[in-house]
């Protein structure tokens, strides 16, 4: 396959299989396969899309809750995304990453948190979560992300953005940057 994605959707039940493939092609290890598995089963894939080309799921972005200590509001966080290597480096990703902020903002979520590429992430409107006084349960600080999607929504005091439980089964590893 060669061409860019015709189009990004959302996942489908049939896709299952096809989103495991890209996950499983993208990382060294099939952990981020069995974490959107885990997330899916559990009913946590809160926007889940997929990118398809010549008929095909090339690519594949989802977004689980995110909570915040000691306050009311729920987020989501982006992870994982990947792209088949072969389209790595193409724009795929970023048109997931686009579409997933799109639906995400439809959907009124506050906020999205991603532990990633600043450079990468930079281009999405992410800043650095220390900024907003948001700390993570993984100890990273220039990775950590957010992207507020309502104005002022984030209290001024922070506070420690935990994800869902499904993520402790990457073991000590924090959430995957990306494949894109």
């Amino acid at each position: 396959m060669t061409t860019a994605p015709a189009i990004v959707r959302f996942e489908e039940l049939e896709d299952g299989p096809a989103i495991r493939a890209v996950h499983e092609a993208a990382f060294p290890s099939p952990d981020e396969a069995r974490l959107v598995d885990a997330l899916r089963a559990n009913g946590k894939a809160w926007v889940s899309l997929v990118a398809e080309a010549d008929a095909h799921v090339v690519g594949h972005i989802l977004f689980s809750p995110v909570t915040l200590t000691g306050h009311p509001l729920v987020g989501v966080g982006l992870a994982p995304v990947a792209v088949v290597p072969g389209l790595q480096k193409r724009g795929v990703g970023k048109l997931l990453v686009w579409k997933g902020i799109e639906v995400c903002r439809q959907r009124k979520y506050p906020f999205v948190v991603v532990l990633g590429e600043p450079a990468y992430y930079q281009q999405f409107g992410f800043l650095r979560a220390t900024l907003r006084q948001l700390q993570n349960e993984y100890g990273v600080d220039e990775e950590f992300m957010v992207l507020q999607l309502s104005e002022n929504v984030l209290p001024a005091s922070g506070g420690l953005v935990k994800y869902a439980p499904e993520f402790a089964a990457l073991g000590d590893q924090r959430p995957q940057d990306e494949r894109v």
